[in-house]
C-alpha cells in the first residue's frame, strides 16, 4: 500500500510544486527526444527549471540530453517541454522513468507528445526519414504498470487499442500532405538498451512487425494511457539495421542524423499544437 500512497502522493507533490510556479494549465507536455530538441527556439518561454530543483524528478545523465523542464507557449498554445527524458538503461525504474507523465497528468494536462531517435528496420525506410509511430511493441523487460494498481491513476488492466491518437495522427497526415512533406508511419518496437541492435536482433524487429526500434517512449506511452491522456509520438530513424549500415551505428551518427531531420520534426510538432 505505501507504493501506491508514495506514487501518487509524490507526482501530486511535484505537481503542486510546478503549479505554483506559473498561472495557468498547460494544454501540451512535450517530451524531447532526438530529433526534437530544437523546439525550443519555437516557444516562448515563460519559465525553465532544472530537473535538479523538481522535487522528486530524476536528473537525466545521457550526453545531448539538457535536463529542464520549459514552460511557456508554442503557436499560441501553452505547453510544458522535458528537455530531456529517463531511459531504463541509466539505471531508473520504471516508476522513475514514467514519473513525468504522472506529473503532467497530476497538473491536468491531456495531452502528451513523445518523440524519439530510432532505427529502422522497413526495407523502405531511410536514414534521416520522419515516422509517425501508429503503434508500439513492449519488449521491456518490465511493465511500467507492474506492481499494485492506484485506481485513482486508472485501471488495473488498461485497454491499448489506440495508444497513438488516431485523430493527431490525422491532422499531421493532412498538413503533411497539403506542404509536400514526406512521411513514414509504423510501429515502433522498445528494447531495454543501451547497446545498439545486432543484426539479429534487427531482424527479429523485422519478423515480429516492427519498422523501427528504440530504447524508449513505450512505458511512457502506456503509463500515459493508463491516465487516458491522448498522446501522439514521432521517430527520426536515425540508422538503417542491416548489415550494410550496422558498422556505422553509433551514437554521434544517431545525434548527427536526428539534426538534420529536426527541422521536419519541428514544424509538424509545431502544427500539430497549432491545429488539435
Amino acid at each position: 500500500m505505501s507504493e501506491i500512497i508514495n506514487e501518487f502522493e509524490m507526482s501530486l507533490e511535484t505537481a503542486n510544486f510546478l503549479k505554483g510556479k506559473i498561472n495557468y494549465t498547460p494544454e501540451y507536455a512535450i517530451v524531447l527526444g532526438s530529433g526534437l530538441g530544437s523546439l525550443v527556439e519555437d516557444i516562448e518561454i515563460d519559465r525553465e527549471i532544472s530537473y535538479k530543483d523538481i522535487p522528486n524528478f530524476p536528473v537525466s545523465t545521457v550526453k545531448g540530453h539538457k535536463g529542464s523542464l520549459i514552460f511557456g507557449t508554442l503557436n499560441g498554445k501553452k505547453i510544458v517541454a522535458m528537455n530531456g527524458r529517463f531511459h531504463y538503461y541509466e539505471g531508473y525504474d520504471m516508476k522513475q522513468v514514467t514519473f513525468p507523465e504522472r506529473v503532467f497528468w497530476q497538473m491536468g494536462i491531456k495531452k502528451l507528445v513523445v518523440s524519439n531517435a530510432s532505427g529502422g528496420v522497413n526495407r523502405n525506410f531511410s536514414i534521416g526519414d520522419v515516422m509517425l509511430i501508429t503503434d508500439h511493441i513492449n519488449f521491456f523487460p518490465e511493465n511500467p504498470l507492474r506492481g499494485p494498481n492506484d485506481e485513482r491513476f486508472g485501471p488495473r488492466f488498461v485497454n491499448m487499442s489506440e495508444p497513438y491518437s488516431r485523430k493527431m495522427l490525422q491532422v499531421v497526415r493532412n498538413y503533411a500532405a497539403k506542404n509536400n512533406i514526406k512521411i513514414k508511419e509504423g510501429t515502433y518496437l522498445g528494447l531495454q538498451g543501451p547497446t545498439f541492435e545486432t543484426l539479429a536482433e534487427y531482424t527479429m524487429v523485422r519478423n515480429v512487425g516492427g519498422d523501427a526500434v528504440g530504447m524508449s517512449t513505450v512505458p511512457e506511452v502506456i503509463v500515459a494511457k493508463h491516465m487516458d491522456m491522448e498522446v501522439f509520438g514521432i521517430s527520426v530513424i536515425t540508422d538503417i539495421g542491416t548489415a550494410e549500415f550496422i558498422e556505422e551505428v553509433n551514437h554521434q551518427e544517431v545525434l548527427k542524423a536526428a539534426k538534420a531531420a529536426e527541422p521536419i520534426v519541428r514544424e509538424l510538432v509545431g502544427k500539430l499544437v497549432e491545429l488539435y
